[in-house]
């Protein structure tokens, strides 16, 4: 993992895929904002089940962009198993994401109430959202480092990059090594 992050600080292809990534987590985020507030509004769903349908449906988004923009040049794996693979890796997120939500919310909105003086049912609209962003935040980062490492492993540039020059080079043979250089 440190090796993937030194290669995003130092691989001009790798920082442009993170900004690619943060690009379609934007996206992401809108759809998942979006329908957030929709299900909780206008459906009256608990903000946890509220989080759980709309991540859902931000990971669909996100898988199509990123597999089509992010990372055009992963194609050696079929597009089932990818999808399968990056929505494994956001489901795990999930795990991440859901308390932190639901440690937050009714914090958030206390802050929100108590210090900016808006009523309950604002305070509350404010603090559902201040914990899901807080929550995009930092799973935001286990998506993109364990995506990379895992759905989009076959994507060349991180581990050339980050490879130190005393660890020998396996000879691989087949189409993935020749695409590489190897």
């Amino acid at each position: 993992m440190h090796r993937l992050v030194v290669s995003v600080r130092t691989n001009s292809r790798e920082l442009e895929r993170f900004i690619k990534f943060m690009v379609v987590g934007a996206i992401g985020a809108a759809v998942d904002f979006g329908t957030y507030n929709l299900l909780i509004e206008f459906a009256g769903l608990l903000p946890e089940l509220a989080g759980s349908i709309s991540f859902v449906l931000a990971i669909c988004s996100n898988f199509i962009w990123n597999r089509y923009w992010t990372y055009p040049d992963s194609r050696s794996k079929p597009i089932a198993r990818q999808f399968i693979q990056f929505f494994i890796v956001n489901a795990l997120g999930i795990l991440i994401r859901i308390p932190i939500i639901a440690v937050t919310r009714v914090s958030f909105a206390g802050l929100f109430e108590t210090i900016f003086s808006v009523d309950p049912a604002t305070a509350e609209t404010l603090g559902n959202n201040l914990a899901l962003a807080l929550a995009v935040a930092i799973v935001m980062f286990w998506n993109f480092f364990v995506n990379r490492f895992w759905t989009y492993s076959d994507v060349g540039g991180w581990s050339d990059a980050t490879s130190p020059s005393s660890t020998p080079r396996v000879a691989s043979t087949g189409p993935a090594a020749s695409r590489e250089g190897r």
